[in-house]
């Protein structure tokens, strides 16, 4: 790739001016101590991150609350957390000031794990459970991503992610499946009421121009029911409510969103396309592009699932050699108007100098995605998470882990 290439162009967003167009996404490590502070390994990635030198960055999903978390060692952010993450924040940013760091804020809701916390939901799907949430709940948590939301711009970082996608609470609220009948269920104007007063409120709260707000939102969630759908129980996908979101996100104060697709409980090849179906990437280029279309030129649409093209060592069919590459899609879809931004998750795991190496000729030293996904098994199994491929401490890890699963195997049988 060629540093003249677009994709390593700068972008206004907001009042604030992104290096490059390469994002780092925001991915779940579960490496955080037992107090939702960064540990070592946190500090260790995020310095590879820094160095990387992508135009954003985005801190993994951190929790607004402790009460209900999908991981036992998931990074939160409460008054106790402030003086670390305040510490975190100033050394990355000693490291390299250039990319724009920006926190992603979550509740789990009804993926929160029971086993050591409190599994709540809205409506539960067929498989899941936990406590029936009510309409002061969903006020107290919009209080609490608030205050998430102001010591993100205490502590010096750049803005603030409000989740929307991936089957996480805010999610779970939009879906036509939440066809409760109360203030944040049934008809769009309730089902949206928490996404938009969200915005509201922190848009209010912080009343910063150079403070960047904007949400990840999962276009279509792809079960009955789940977001892009026509109905509670339709599996008929249907674009009006995405675009009624990100277009009421975006007259509310978005400066950006990013486009994601799935629920990876349940729809994960959707979310990050795989081996086996690697051509549900091209889904990901359509909800771009009706992001594009929708929305005003100066907010910035981020695209995702990008890591599955790689070296062009993949699965995709219908194409020459040099059509099937990360540079390829990424120049071809920001000239074209499918996005102005692309998002890799799995990539910066593999190598998170991959923006660096790529800008300064050095694709060949690129530690490529092979989408072997051990980084989603090691989520899975509440470990920290690392690429097993080309890191030896997360390949031992596995290893470990595996073993120590056989041998519990054994011992039941």
């Amino acid at each position: 790739m060629k540093s003249e290439d677009i994709i390593f162009t700068p972008i206004n967003i907001g009042n604030l001016t992104a290096q490059n167009r390469i994002v780092i996404n925001a991915m779940e490590c579960c490496d955080a101590d037992l107090e939702g502070n960064p540990s070592d390994l946190t500090y260790q990635r995020y310095e590879n991150l820094f160095k990387g030198n992508a135009g954003i960055i985005f801190l993994e999903a951190i929790t607004i609350t402790y009460e209900s978390i999908a991981r036992i060692h998931q990074l939160s952010i409460l008054p106790k957390n402030i003086k670390y993450l305040k510490k975190f924040v100033e050394h990355m940013k000693k490291i390299n000031n250039k990319p724009l760091f920006i926190f992603q804020l979550t509740h789990s809701g009804e993926l929160s794990n029971p086993k050591f916390s409190k599994q709540v939901t809205v409506k539960p799907l067929p498989g899941y459970g936990g406590e029936l949430l009510n309409e002061d709940d969903i006020e107290r948590f919009i209080k609490q991503f608030v205050e998430a939301s102001k010591i993100v711009h205490e502590i010096g970082a750049d803005g603030v992610d409000l989740k929307l996608c991936h089957g996480y609470l805010g999610s779970q609220l939009l879906r036509p499946w939440n066809d409760r009948k109360w203030k944040y269920g049934g008809p769009w104007e309730n089902r949206s009421r928490f996404a938009f007063e969200l915005i509201e409120n922190v848009v209010k709260e912080i009343n910063d121009p150079n403070f960047l707000i904007g949400s990840k939102i999962s276009m279509w969630e792809g079960f009955p029911g789940g977001f892009g759908t026509s109905g509670p129980r339709s599996g008929y996908l249907d674009m009006t409510e995405p675009i009624a979101l990100a277009k009421g996100l975006e007259e509310r104060g978005a400066h950006y969103i990013m486009q994601s697709a799935g629920s990876p409980s349940l729809t994960l090849a959707l979310t990050q396309p795989d081996k086996r179906i690697p051509d549900y990437v091209y889904l990901h280029h359509y909800f771009s592009k009706i992001l594009r279309d929708n929305l005003k030129p100066e907010t910035v649409v981020i695209g995702s699932a990008y890591s599955i093209f790689s070296n062009g060592k993949n699965n995709l069919r219908a194409l020459e050699p040099q059509e099937k590459t990360f540079s390829y899609w990424a120049n071809k879809n920001i000239n074209e108007g499918i996005t102005d931004m692309i998002a890799i998750g799995r990539q910066s795991l593999a190598d998170p100098l991959f923006p660096f190496k790529l800008s300064t000729g050095k694709e060949k030293e690129i530690n490529w995605c092979t989408a072997c996904d051990s980084c989603i098994e090691f989520l899975i199994r509440q470990s920290p998470v690392g690429c097993a491929i080309y890191n030896k401490f997360y390949r031992d890890s596995l290893r470990n882990i595996r073993q120590q699963e056989g041998k519990l195997r054994e011992k039941r049988t």
